[in-house]
C-alpha cells in the first residue's frame, strides 16, 4: 500500500516580523481510508503587502484540509483539488466582506498535493511550488502564476531573466480578491523513494533547484531535512517567510484499471 512519511518547518525570516505562511495535511487514520481517500498537503503563504495574509492562508489550508477528509470516497483528485481550492478561495473572500474586517483585503497563494495509489495529483495557485526530487534531481511541477512566469510560458523571457526581473513576484493570480480564481492541476506518476517539496517563494527564492535536491536527497529523517532546508533559505536570503513540507514516499500500491473499476497490481 501507499506508506507516506512527512516534515515540515517555517521560519519568518530576518526581516519580517510575523509569519504569513501556513502549512497542514490530511493524515489517513487507517489502510482502508489511505486507499479511499489518501493523503493531502498543502502550504499557502500570504500575500504581502495586503492586510491579513496570515488569516487568509490560515484559511486556505484550513478549508483544503477539512474538505478533503469530508470528500467522497475514490473522489477524482484532479476534481477534487481543484474544487477544494475554489471553495478556499471563496471563503477567503466572503471573509474579506465581513463588516469586522473593514474592508481590509486579503489573498494567498497555495500549493497543495494529494497523493492515493501510485500517483499524486498537484494542485495550485500562485507562486507557491511543488518540487518532484528524484535519483538525486529536482524538477517543479508547477508553473509560477506572475508576471515572469506567463512571460516565460510563452517564451517572451530568459529563466536568466526571469530570475533578475523586478517582476518576478507580481502575481497574476491568488486566492481571494476575486470570488472564482483559475487552479490548474496536474498528475504525476509517484515511486517508491520519491520525495515532494511543496514550498513558499521564501524557500526557493535563494536557492538552486540543486540546493533543493542536494538537501532533501539525504539519508536523515524527512523532520530534520525539512528544517535543515528551511533554515538553510533563511542562511542564504531570508528577506521573506520561508516554509517547506518534505513529502517521502517509501512504497506505492501500483493499480490498473479494467472495465471503469481499479485493481491492485500484482
Amino acid at each position: 500500500m501507499l506508506d507516506v512519511v512527512f516534515g515540515q518547518a517555517s521560519d519568518p525570516g530576518k526581516i519580517r516580523g510575523n509569519n504569513e505562511d501556513s502549512m497542514g495535511a490530511f493524515v489517513p487514520r487507517s489502510r482502508q481510508e489511505s486507499r479511499s481517500h489518501g493523503w493531502m498537503f498543502a502550504v499557502a503563504d500570504g500575500v504581502g503587502g495586503m492586510d491579513l495574509g496570515e488569516v487568509a492562508s490560515a484559511i486556505a489550508v484550513k478549508v483544503m484540509a477539512q474538505g478533503f477528509a469530508q470528500a467522497p470516497e475514490r473522489a477524482s483528485l484532479p476534481s477534487l483539488m481543484a474544487r477544494l481550492i475554489q471553495d478556499a478561495n471563496a471563503t477567503i473572500h466572503d471573509e474579506g466582506l465581513q463588516p469586522e474586517r473593514r474592508g481590509k483585503r486579503m489573498a494567498t497563494t497555495v500549493v497543495s498535493c494529494a497523493l492515493r495509489y501510485d500517483e499524486a495529483c498537484i494542485a495550485h495557485v500562485g507562486d507557491s511550488r511543488c518540487y518532484l526530487v528524484r535519483e538525486g534531481k529536482a524538477t517543479a511541477l508547477t508553473q509560477d502564476h506572475t508576471v515572469v512566469g506567463e512571460q516565460r510560458k510563452l517564451g517572451l523571457i530568459s529563466a536568466a531573466d526571469a530570475e533578475r526581473s523586478e517582476s518576478r513576484h507580481i502575481l497574476t493570480r491568488s486566492l481571494g480578491p476575486e470570488l472564482f480564481v483559475t487552479v490548474e492541476t496536474r498528475k504525476v506518476a509517484i515511486a517508491a523513494g520519491d520525495l515532494l517539496v511543496l514550498c513558499t517563494d521564501g524557500l526557493y527564492g535563494g536557492l538552486y533547484q540543486e540546493d533543493i535536491a542536494r538537501i532533501v536527497s539525504q539519508k536523515k529523517d524527512v523532520e530534520a531535512v525539512a528544517r535543515e532546508l528551511v533554515s538553510y533559505a533563511v542562511d542564504v536570503d531570508g528577506s521573506d517567510n520561508a516554509t517547506a513540507q518534505v513529502i517521502h514516499v517509501r512504497s506505492i500500491e501500483a493499480m490498473a484499471m479494467y472495465r471503469g473499476r481499479l485493481y491492485p497490481l500484482p
